[in-house]
């Protein structure tokens, strides 16, 4: 169990840490990626930070280990550290993380974020397809993950949109995860490639031939590959229950 949390809280970084960003890929063109959020997250008296992404208008989607007692969002940003006219700040009215989300396990590793205002859609702030239930990815797939995380175990601090493709494995390559289960989960990565999300990707995207098919959950200590993603399509019933609510 201590395992585990130490692998989850590898990829949900404090400020008081530094914030750095994804291994072994480039930057991002800026606002190329018009459905990025970065979150950031107040709890205990101590300021965190994940991405995630605009689903809907009022919606954003991430990982339910990025919950928290308070949650700002902010939309249209490249460098989180420089203030844009494209961001759009908007504070969460609402936290929707699954109800069988298991911390100690790290299952179900999904959350929703009611806004508490709508998203004005732009050049650098816009919506990103789920798939359906039964649009699911196969071992073998490229795919593209996306977030402001770690370059490196050791990196220097870099505070723009990092991208990187990433491949999706076959489930046998995630055997070591002993809470690893195929139903719920992709194994993302190639063992043998050095590239990999890391600390600050938590609760961002996988995107697969333009569809989110993963959420950044977990992964090894030292960002070696293969890491952990939540797979989307088997959340649809549920996910579509709290926008038909909300």
């Amino acid at each position: 169990m201590k395992l585990l949390l130490l692998l989850m809280l590898t990829f949900l970084v404090s400020f008081e840490t530094g914030a750095d960003e994804i291994i072994g890929g480039e930057e991002s063109r800026p606002h190329s990626r018009p459905y990025m959020a970065f979150l950031k997250i107040k709890h205990y008296g101590s300021l965190y930070y994940c991405g995630g992404f605009l689903i809907r208008r009022d919606f954003v989607m991430t990982a339910a280990h990025c919950g928290g007692k308070s949650i700002t969002v902010i939309l249209g940003a490249h460098n989180i550290t420089k203030t844009e006219e494209t961001w759009q700040t908007i504070n969460v009215k609402h936290q929707f993380p699954h109800p069988e989300y298991d911390p100690r396990r790290i299952l179900n590793d999904i959350m929703l974020l009611k806004l508490e205002e709508k998203a004005k859609l732009t050049m650098a702030v816009g919506t990103f397809p789920l798939p359906s239930r039964i649009n699911s990815v196969l071992p073998g797939k490229v795919c593209r993950a996306t977030g402001w995380g770690k370059t490196g175990v050791m990196a220097p601090i870099s505070d723009t949109l990092q991208e990187v493709k990433v491949r999706l494995m076959n489930p046998i390559n995630c055997k070591n995860y002993t809470s690893f289960d195929e139903r719920l989960q992709l194994c993302v990565g190639n063992p043998k490639s050095p590239k990999s999300p890391f600390k600050g990707d938590s609760g961002g995207p996988l995107v697969c031939s333009g569809v989110a098919q993963g959420i950044v959950s977990y992964g090894q200590h030292d960002a070696t590959p293969p890491c952990i993603f939540t797979r989307i399509s088997h959340y649809r019933p549920w996910i579509n229950q709290i926008l038909k609510a909300n």
